[in-house]
């Protein structure tokens, strides 16, 4: 019997030992020993001994610097260990809208039995086998681990500076994105954005510039999908695949769906003020498409948080373009301040986030925007995106 280590004691992994009942969980935060009401054992990562595993099975979110990753011998991601029983698997990876993307392709393909699964919630351990089709947000961390499970069809959004202190850099982001590529058939499809156009796969390669190259080649009127800025582009990849899949454009099933809070979630005070809870937008690239969508009018925007390391210039040079003042808060708010200064553009340093809501209360005029969107993961001060939200959110509705 094969000996099995598992890397993290969460949700995948405990999804994972559903199907290795002999198997053993090894987790940074375990200080001493003690088997769980499943009856696995769970002990310290330091007791990991590599000569007493045959096969490791790592949670995504562990960094290729952990000392277990350092020292195993057989690791594999949760995607390898499925590779046998995955159906036909439609993976959706980038920097932005994969969520998004994920949940409107489910939510045209369902009624063809699809499940959705992956970074979006459900983990592969959890999910059907028998299912027609597995949809999968699929994470860099994910795909850094993968060695040789890949899907039948790739979508990949933009990629752009994410998640740098995890990989070290971003040529080793990308490759992780990219990664796929190099294990997928003949036959398979990949849709990818035009600057991959020459990556080496035996896939058939779909290149896309923008909304309209995407509406071009699929055929795809985008004055009847009601979605507009970044959420066009997450509809009309879905559409793509319904389209590849059983060559059908459903605008009415499309216009149906409904987008999730926190993501350009649109409020209005009790002076008919709009405040924007754009809390999901923790890189660069998410904020700038915020401000896009908002160009036309004066913009408060508060920013900061945990940056990952991130260059920043790029947003302030973005920045220059538009009628904007800043709101600095979190751990990177210094180092935000200082680049207002820089770059000349307004800013004022809060304290913290509800201080930043009665710091635009103050000045805020109708047809202004309020834009939480924060170019920055929340877990320096909350414990994820959404409980950051839901605080905005608080903030203005006692105004």
């Amino acid at each position: 019997m094969a000996r099995v280590s598992l890397f993290g004691y969460g949700g995948t992994t405990k999804a994972v030992a559903k199907h290795i009942p002999h198997a053993v969980f090894y987790d940074d935060k375990c200080v001493k020993p003690f088997v769980d009401e499943d009856g696995f054992q769970v002990k310290p990562s330091s007791e990991f001994n590599a000569e007493y595993s045959d096969l490791e099975i790592t949670s995504p979110g562990i960094p290729p610097s952990n000392p277990l990753v350092l020292n195993a011998r057989n690791l594999i991601s949760e995607y390898d260990y499925f590779e046998k029983d995955m159906p036909l698997s439609i993976w959706i990876s980038g920097t932005n809208g994969k969520t998004t993307t994920t949940q409107m392709m489910h939510h045209l393909l369902k009624e063809h039995g699809s499940l959705a699964g992956g970074n979006i919630g459900t983990p592969l351990g959890l999910l059907n086998p028998h299912a027609t089709m597995w949809i999968l947000e699929t994470s860099s961390f994910t795909m850094h681990y993968t060695k040789k499970a890949s899907p039948n069809i790739y979508v990949l959004l933009p990629i752009n500076p994410d998640h740098l202190t995890w990989h070290g850099t971003m040529d080793e982001y990308v490759n992780a994105k990219l990664k796929p590529l190099k294990t997928m058939k003949e036959g398979e499809i990949a849709i990818l954005p035009h600057a991959y156009k020459n990556i080496q796969t035996k896939a058939h390669v779909i290149t896309y510039r923008d909304e309209n190259d995407l509406a071009k080649h699929f055929k795809i009127d985008t004055s009847k999908v009601k979605f507009k800025g970044a959420f066009l582009a997450d509809a009309l990849l879905a559409m793509a695949c319904e389209k590849i899949l059983f060559d059908g454009i459903d605008y009415e099933k499309i216009n149906a769906f409904e987008l999730d809070p926190h993501r350009q979630e649109e409020l209005y005070d009790s002076k008919k003020r709009l405040w924007v809870n754009d809390t999901k937008a923790t890189n660069i690239d998410a904020t700038i498409a915020a401000l896009k969508r908002y160009e036309d009018s004066s913009i408060h925007l508060i920013l900061g948080g945990d940056d990952k390391g991130v260059d920043l210039n790029e947003l302030f040079e973005f920045l220059l373009s538009c009628k904007v003042k800043i709101y600095t808060i979190g751990s990177n708010k210094e180092k935000l301040s200082a680049l207002a200064c820089t770059y000349s553009i307004n800013a004022q340093l809060c304290k913290h986030l509800a201080d930043a809501v009665q710091q635009i209360h103050t000045t805020l005029q109708v047809g202004e925007v309020a834009l939480l969107s924060p170019a920055a993961s929340s877990l320096d001060e909350f414990t994820s995106y959404a409980q950051r939200g839901d605080a905005f959110k608080e903030a203005v509705r006692v105004l």
